[in-house]
């Protein structure tokens, strides 16, 4: 994905909002925006929060924290072509199943890259994680020993750990975003222990440096409701509609194990999909029907 997505935009837009509000309030009233810039106060909370990230999360949930704000802020997200190209893959498989013997299907599932039929969906392939995914619970089918409410159970552990390895970047952030605001008050009595140095001074300077430090409590507070908690949920948002596109194939292989037609276990896995990025049976249909050209197109649409 290339280019700042809209909800990019929607991210700096609700920011600049925060920042012009409260920095025009206090200058509305009289205040002295000047005031406000104290970057040792900056350091202190903002170096404190990083290290006690680091030291409560992994290394994989403290390298990963990078690409997950950038999912959230491409907005990162399954569209509509994904999901047909998604329902034209499990139509392919599943007439496969249907129609072919065991030791043609298994060439499709041993190496899926090289697999003219995985490889007319490109953007199903593009996520490793999902491609095994399908191929691990197609072959379980195909081995025809598993009852499906026993398929149906290990789908369901196997997407809830994926979830929840997929929110470890928001709970995180969400730990970081109650901490900040004790941070705060942390730089804010250094701040204090600063200015009680200095109580022969004037009362001018004195006030100053009081001013000063409680700006530790204001960057604290401020950075973990105006940013730190928004952007930790709207990481939740993006990465749950990334992991429905496993609900998507659960519904869709459960329902072909349980005696329907390709066609009408797809029609399943559709109804899955939210409504906002929902394709039409009839998208459904062609998507299924041309599944090689409809691959192709986004073949070229990627190029």
């Amino acid at each position: 994905m290339q280019g700042l997505r809209a909800p990019g935009v929607s991210i700096i837009f609700g920011l600049l909002i925060a920042v012009v509000c409260v920095g025009g309030g206090f200058s509305a009233m009289g205040g002295h925006l000047t005031v406000i810039w104290q970057p040792f106060e900056f350091i202190i909370v903002g170096g404190a929060a990083l290290g006690a990230y680091v030291v409560a999360n992994s290394t994989k949930v403290v390298l990963g924290t990078g690409n997950a704000i950038m999912d959230a802020a491409l907005g990162r997200v399954p569209k509509e072509e994904d999901y047909l190209q998604l329902l034209g893959l499990l139509f392919a498989l599943t007439r496969e199943l249907r129609s072919k013997p065991r030791n043609e299907v298994e060439t499709h599932l041993e190496d899926p890259d090289n697999s003219p039929i995985f490889k007319a969906y490109p953007r199903v392939t593009r996520d490793p994680e999902l491609q095994l995914f399908i191929c691990d619970y197609v072959r379980l089918i195909l081995i025809g020993n598993a009852r499906s409410y026993e398929i149906e159970a290990l789908m369901e552990e196997e997407i809830a750990i994926h979830r929840n390895d997929k929110l470890k970047v928001y709970g995180a952030l969400m730990g970081m975003a109650d901490g900040l605001p004790a941070l705060g008050i942390v730089a804010a009595i250094l701040g204090i222990v600063k200015a009680m140095g200095a109580l022969d001074q004037s009362p001018a300077l004195l006030g100053s440096l009081i001013g000063s430090a409680l700006v530790g409590t204001f960057t604290g507070i401020f950075v973990s409701y105006g940013l730190v908690g928004p952007m930790a949920n709207k990481i939740k948002v993006v990465r749950e509609t990334q992991a429905r596109v496993y609900v998507i194939v659960k519904q869709t292989l459960l329902a072909y194990m349980n005696g329907a037609l390709p066609q009408i276990a797809v029609e399943h896995g559709r109804k899955a999909i939210t409504a906002a990025y929902r394709p039409t049976i009839d998208d459904v249909e062609r998507a299924t029907i041309t599944g090689p050209q409809r691959g192709g197109e986004a073949v070229r649409e990627a190029a």
